[in-house]
């Protein structure tokens, strides 16, 4: 009986620290990528600034949470929900809708760089840089992540992407050409067009016209 009292009451304890391992967040996170060593590359000695497969290992990811990485234009950052894409350090075959490229606008050589990256999609993310045609991903700038529930995606993540941009039309793409009513007599001043009744229907037509341009 004393054995079994023990036993329950190892169980409970363990029960109850694992319930506690598991407490749910109560802020969103930022991670900086590889703590203080950044998101780097040696060209002379060709190894990584760090081991961020073990960095990331240390931490909890949660949606929400954003990936920063201190870095400059002489890595590239890649985030891909594609294993395959991941494991072949490369993005030629990734798709659209799958892998993004982060590289913070710049265009020079070794100009520094604070990238932001935001977890919005639960499950495995892979990371890496595809520079040096992936000699950086294949000796160490790489890792993996599993991205959890947490709070979820706060309003400013949660949004709809924008519609696509299309250029307003041109000063003659909105002119409808000129409709002819049969019946009535003709309104001086404006060959092809017919009385006052037919006038406006013409102003409908252009105006739908005009809406069918504007509604994106």
């Amino acid at each position: 009986m004393k054995v079994a009292t023990f036993l329950c009451l190892t169980v409970t304890a363990l029960m109850i620290t694992a319930a506690a391992s598991q407490t749910p967040p109560t802020a969103y996170t930022n991670h900086t990528v590889g703590g203080n060593a950044g998101w780097f590359f040696n060209s002379t000695t060709n190894i990584s600034a760090a081991n961020y497969s073990s960095w990331a290992a240390t931490q909890t990811f949660n949606l929400g949470d954003f990936l920063i990485f201190n870095t400059n234009s002489n890595q590239t950052v890649i985030q891909t929900y594609n294993e395959s894409t991941f494991k072949s350090c490369t993005t030629d075959d990734a798709s659209d809708n799958d892998t993004i490229q982060y590289d913070g606008g710049s265009m020079v050589f070794g100009e520094a760089l604070i990238i932001p990256v935001p977890l919005t999609i639960k499950g495995p993310n892979y990371f890496f840089s595809d520079a040096d045609d992936g000699t950086q991903c294949q000796r160490g700038l790489a890792f993996e992540i599993q991205v959890n529930q947490g709070l979820g995606l706060p309003p400013s993540l949660n949004q709809p992407p924008p519609p696509p941009y299309i250029a307003p039309p041109g000063p003659d793409s909105a002119q409808s050409p000129p409709i002819t009513i049969p019946g009535g007599s003709q309104a001086p001043g404006n060959s092809g067009v017919k009385d006052g009744a037919n006038v406006r229907g013409v102003a409908c037509a252009l105006l739908f016209g005009v809406a069918s341009f504007s509604l994106f």
